[in-house]
């Protein structure tokens, strides 16, 4: 069973499929290449964790479009949420 989604190879985050636990670690493809990510927080089904370094003020990227931005340094396989990022639904990308 498929534990995780990647959306668009674009994106820095991707998608529990089922409660995930912290230190549990996951399997996913990018372009063809395989990488691990070990889990830093429990991701409930349905959110996001971070696959790559994001720091604080880039974009959080879903669907392969800029969904938010960080607002603290987020680590690879840490939460990805509200605790950490800022909404930019109808705001323009440069706030």
């Amino acid at each position: 069973m498929r534990k995780v989604l990647l959306l668009n190879e674009k994106d820095n985050v991707a998608i529990a499929l089922t409660n995930l636990k912290r230190g549990d670690e996951v399997e996913l493809s990018i372009q063809g290449i395989n990488i691990k990510v070990k889990l830093l927080d429990d991701i409930p089904f349905g959110h996001k964790f971070s696959i790559r370094e994001i720091k604080e003020g880039e974009y959080v990227v879903k669907y392969g479009e800029v969904i938010g931005v960080a607002t603290k340094n987020i680590g690879v396989g840490e939460h990805v949420h509200v605790h950490n990022v800022k909404g930019l639904r109808g705001r323009p990308l440069n706030t």
